[in-house]
């Protein structure tokens, strides 16, 4: 069975704000004072790559725990008011239903992709997930979606990736996947096609209404 693999943060959970915010307190409390924007436009990395992205790779590595830890705090305190963005459960559902295999592509940690689970609220539909322990590197690496592939059994041909950022953008082309993106995680449409998506959806919402249309259904198997 073809499949679609979904990014989680900001593409199905309305979370890319809250971990700018989290990442900025983080890492004023830990010395470094770094815009709130520009915090936002690493969201989508895993936490090393973010902190390289943000602070250099000749930083001081030994507070990366105490940063990771910071953030994480901050974060849990908005569990309980996390929503989903518009139609990401329907459009789940909707792969599922016209027999396309679903795949959570994240680099949360197996705590964190637990909770946005609950919060999706469409497990019946998925087939398998990711996460942080599952590969050495995040996004912009290629890896967690190379894991994902493998462990829903699909050949890049046969899959794609619905995901926000650029950062999802660079990993899919690196993965041999088609990128389609979303602009409900806070990135324009220009600078999504700019870095390879090949269909840009306002939201997933969007994307289900127009499922016809878009590129997922090139996957639909055929009928019989």
């Amino acid at each position: 069975m073809p499949g679609v693999l979904f990014d989680v943060d900001g593409t199905l959970v309305d979370t890319n704000y809250l971990h700018a915010v989290c990442w900025a307190e983080a890492l004023r409390q830990n010395g470094h004072a770094v815009q709130t924007a520009v915090v936002h436009r690493s969201i989508g990395m895993a936490t090393d790559e973010l902190l390289t992205h943000l602070l250099g790779d000749d930083r001081d590595r030994s507070q990366d725990d105490s940063l990771a830890d910071a953030h994480l705090t901050l974060y849990r305190q908005h569990w309980g008011r996390l929503t989903t963005l518009p139609g990401a459960t329907d459009l789940l559902r909707r792969c599922a239903d016209v027999g396309l295999q679903v795949v959570l592509a994240s680099s949360a940690s197996d705590e964190e992709l637990a909770m946005l689970r609950r919060v999706i609220g469409a497990d019946d539909a998925i087939t398998a997930a990711t996460s942080a322990d599952d590969a050495d590197a995040g996004k912009p690496s290629p890896d967690i979606l190379l894991v994902a592939l493998d462990k829903a059994g699909l050949a890049a041909q046969d899959a794609l990736l619905v995901g926000d950022s650029v950062w999802d953008a660079h990993a899919a082309r690196r993965a041999g996947l088609p990128f389609v993106a979303v602009t409900c995680g806070g990135t324009s449409a220009a600078e999504l096609r700019e870095a390879g998506a090949v269909e840009v959806w306002e939201n997933a919402a969007d994307l289900e209404v127009n499922f016809a249309a878009s590129r997922i259904s090139s996957l639909t198997p055929s009928p019989g």
